[in-house]
């Protein structure tokens, strides 16, 4: 276990750390991994505050994680509780105290929150010690609560937070909640921008990029898992393409909605058209200040390329809209990018959007059944899709299915 010096030193570095993430869902993952190391807790979760409830928004569990085995990912359904004092994460959030309890099980019937037990009993999971703090902005808001779920000693024992921990957790949430209040700043611009294209295109909703952008996050851990990626590289990569993945279609906001809308196919001289939405969202992004914006360039401009060289819009210039030179076709008109020509960033956001796509309804669509969806990205591996990210999508399914329940339809972004 960390002295109190060391743990003081990690809450410090890691405050420098965390302050760094731009993207919300990553920055919980960062946060709650961080802070079970500070703490030595098996667990944790993460609230994010939503008008007068908590959002489930975000948990770890080694003890359940070793089960699954290498390579896998705790499947977690989100869920809301109201801010009162009922629940002890409600409580918190309600009072703004933190709660710490040496054992849930013992827990005094005098106490004016109650623990609920069924997770334990559905999960085969036994909790102990739980240390439950709020997030607050400098103002004082609530952004959410942490919750720490089963200190262990140096022998992997449980036992209760310490009075120290007690103290120390509520700096590292100052600092969390701080970098928290920043990314959902960052979130929030990216669903402005996400809500004015979607005036041109209803399918073009918050739910939408938050799944597309989620899939692709989870597509690129497998495949960085199978490259054997180093965790550096992967954690820097992570952040923009989440983000990037989100906007990918931004630039339909050029298009018109009598076109997006047509509930029937469209002619050939719509769907030219439609093709514009890639360099006109690559343009938004012209003036590169940041990883995040050459990685948006990319995947807006990309994503419809396809693996065997006949996707859109090719080798183009966004700003003039005209072939690279040497890279003119028949008339002019770009040669399409094929295989590895076609960023990997891009490769990733054409199987994540797809596969949303036939999931849901659209205008001019009822959602594909399950079978029907795995077996079209089976047979576009290799001739659509790239046959390495098809692989590393089948190999993570089962998130990516919990991923699409985790944002449904007419519940925001």
């Amino acid at each position: 276990m960390l002295s109190e010096k060391e743990k003081i030193d990690l809450i410090t570095q890691i405050g420098l750390d965390i302050n760094r993430v731009k993207d919300l869902d990553l920055l919980l993952e960062r946060i709650l991994t961080n802070a079970r190391k500070i703490f030595n807790a098996d667990a944790g979760s993460i609230y994010l505050k939503e008008g007068d409830h908590l959002r489930f928004s975000y948990t770890q569990n080694d003890t359940l994680q070793r089960r699954l085995g290498p390579g896998k990912k705790l499947v977690y359904a989100t869920f809301t509780i109201p801010i009162d004092k009922q629940s002890i994460a409600g409580y918190v959030a309600k009072s703004c105290e933190s709660v710490s309890i040496p054992d849930v099980y013992g827990m005094s019937n005098a106490m004016p929150y109650c623990w609920d037990s069924g997770f334990d009993k559905v999960s085969r999971y036994t909790t102990r010690s739980m240390l439950t703090v709020p997030l607050t902005n400098h103002r004082g808001d609530v952004l959410g609560v942490m919750q720490m779920i089963n200190a262990q000693d140096d022998a992997g024992s449980v036992i209760r937070f310490s009075r120290a921990d007690e103290s120390l957790i509520m700096h590292f949430a100052t600092s969390a909640a701080l970098a928290l209040e920043r990314a959902q700043m960052n979130r929030n611009m990216i669903l402005r921008m996400i809500n004015m294209a979607e005036l041109r295109d209803p399918s073009e909703t918050g739910p939408h990029v938050n799944r597309v952008g989620t899939y692709s996050l989870e597509i690129y851990d497998q495949l960085a898992r199978t490259r054997s990626m180093s965790a550096e590289q992967v954690d820097h990569q992570r952040d923009v393409l989440r983000m990037a993945a989100m906007v990918h279609d931004v630039g339909k906001i050029a298009i018109s909605d009598v076109i997006l809308k047509k509930p029937h196919h469209l002619t050939a001289e719509e769907f030219e058209i439609v093709k514009r939405h890639t360099y006109k969202g690559a343009r938004l992004f012209e003036e590169i200040h940041s990883d995040f914006e050459e990685s948006a360039v990319e995947v807006a401009l990309n994503h419809h390329e396809r693996w065997d060289g006949t996707g859109y819009p090719g080798h183009i210039d966004p700003l003039t809209e005209r072939a690279l030179p040497g890279f003119e076709g028949p008339n002019g008109k770009p040669i399409p990018k094929r295989e590895h020509e076609i960023p990997l960033f891009a490769r990733i956001v054409a199987v994540a959007d797809a596969y949303d796509v036939l999931c849901s309804r659209r205008c001019y669509k009822e959602p594909w059944d399950e079978d029907r969806i795995l077996d079209e990205l089976y047979r576009s591996s290799g001739t659509h899709f790239d046959p390495e990210i098809v692989n590393a999508f089948f190999s993570c399914l089962d998130v990516l299915k919990s991923i699409g329940k985790r944002y449904p339809e007419g519940k925001g972004g």
